[in-house]
């Protein structure tokens, strides 16, 4: 029986070619059925043409398909991906403008802060109707999601809809290692390591070759660059004693100790609206895309390395091995909410994705953590219960946020925000309460 493997949001036409390169650089997944889905007619005829011109490329023959209607594509699916970002850029501009106008700094704004909260707010609406369809036509199907904010998506997957085969990838555990193995001067095939925690905030716990501890090399070369300790995962590990897993412009957001200090925004040089930069980018990329398909020129063919692919691999060939993943946590770190979603290694074979149990996290990690979750917990509530105030409260609980801005100013920006995504929200939430 032929593998399906629905992509929501096939319109990301870029991160789609890079997932599809790797599914199909699989000789086992080369005849898969790939569905792709995108509310916009135009980009996902552009995501056909992308898809059917990296099978040429790469000697695969898959079955192609182009969805406008989401439960026609999920029809008999194996294996969902969920690459949606509800709003696109202009959403994302919003994001930034509104929160800048009240004097509050962001950098990425997915994952926390009035960005993350947002992202959460207007995704959740579409991940709760995303997975009534999965319930009603592809029950045993995997979703495996990559749309922000990861961990308040999850966990709201798991609260709203009941699905039980549901797992958040991200790449930044992958990177930061490969990134530190450079560092330290070992080849990255030889190196051991765990990292747990939450997305974007999870902790280099162990970082070794053949058993040999590689924290000290690393804080050798800290030691020798001055530029190095000019980043705040840097300054980060040096206080704390564990590297975090996501980059300076992204763990800046995630604490209330950088982005409202001018001096430490100079000093650790944070980028301030560094996103917009890159939806730009992406948007030029589909440009490009759009031409070569139009000319008939050739597409990159080139490989991400990402999760999910290998996650697909694994579990339809029963070959084993170990990823990252995003999932609820049941029992995995002791010291973090059972509500929550946290990020853990997880060994993957024919029996699907299976977190590894932690324990606890140092205590200094796992604080930072909680503060992380309840927020989110927060954002989820909301959601769940139909209640603004509860997204007023957790712009008061979210660190960064916190520390720009006193609590009248915080509900004054979440007014603002909710007028301005408006209808994009769900209509319980979309109520302006004052400050």
């Amino acid at each position: 029986m032929t593998t399906k493997i629905v992509f929501i949001g096939a319109g990301s036409v870029v991160f789609t070619q890079g997932l599809l390169a790797d599914i199909f650089a699989f000789p086992e997944l080369r005849g898969v059925h790939i569905a792709l889905h995108d509310i916009d007619a135009e980009r996902l005829d552009t995501a056909e043409g992308a898809a059917r011109a990296i099978a040429v490329r790469t000697g695969a023959s898959p079955r192609i398909t182009a969805h406008a209607e989401r439960r026609e594509a999920l029809d008999g699916a194996d294996f969902v991906i969920n690459i949606v970002q509800v709003g696109m850029g202009e959403a994302t501009r919003t994001d930034f403008e509104i929160p800048a106008r009240h004097g509050v700094r962001q950098t990425i704004g997915d994952t926390l802060g009035i960005g993350g909260i947002f992202r959460a707010l207007r995704t959740f609406p579409l991940l709760k109707a995303l997975g009534e369809d999965i319930a009603a036509v592809c029950p045993d199907a995997w979703l495996l999601n990559y749309t922000n904010p990861m961990a308040m998506n999850v966990q709201y997957l798991a609260q709203a809809t009941g699905l039980k085969r549901v797992v958040g990838l991200c790449h930044s555990v992958y990177w930061t290692m490969h990134d530190l193995a450079e560092l330290v001067g070992v080849p990255f095939d030889e190196v051991s390591y765990q990292a747990a925690g939450v997305n974007h905030q999870a902790w280099v716990l162990r970082f070794e070759r053949e058993g040999t501890d590689l924290y000290p090399l690393l804080d050798t070369r800290i030691a020798e660059d001055p530029e190095l300790r000019r980043r705040v995962r840097v300054d980060m590990y040096r206080r704390l004693g564990h590297y975090p897993t996501e980059t300076s412009e992204h763990s800046s957001e995630y604490v209330p100790w950088y982005l409202g200090h001018e001096s430490e925004v100079e000093r650790l040089r944070l980028p301030i609206g560094a996103y917009l930069g890159i939806v730009d980018e992406n948007v030029a990329e589909y440009e490009k895309t759009r031409a070569a398909l139009a000319s008939g020129a050739e597409l990159p063919v080139e490989g991400t390395l990402e999760y999910a692919p290998q996650i697909i691999h694994s579990i339809t060939t029963g070959t084993p091995r170990a990823v990252y993943g995003n999932v609820p946590n049941h029992g995995l770190i002791d010291n973090l909410p059972a509500t929550g979603t946290v990020e853990v290694p997880c060994l993957v074979d024919a029996m699907g994705v299976q977190p590894t149990r932690i324990g606890s996290l140092p205590a200094q990690c796992a604080a930072l953590n909680r503060q992380y979750l309840s927020m989110n917990d927060l954002v989820v509530r909301a959601a769940l219960e139909d209640d603004p105030r509860s997204v007023r409260q957790a712009a008061m609980a979210d660190p960064a946020t916190g520390a720009a801005l006193p609590v009248e100013r915080i509900w004054e920006l979440c007014d603002d925000m909710v007028r301005a995504h408006g209808e994009r929200l769900q209509p319980s939430l979309r109520a302006v309460l004052g400050s």
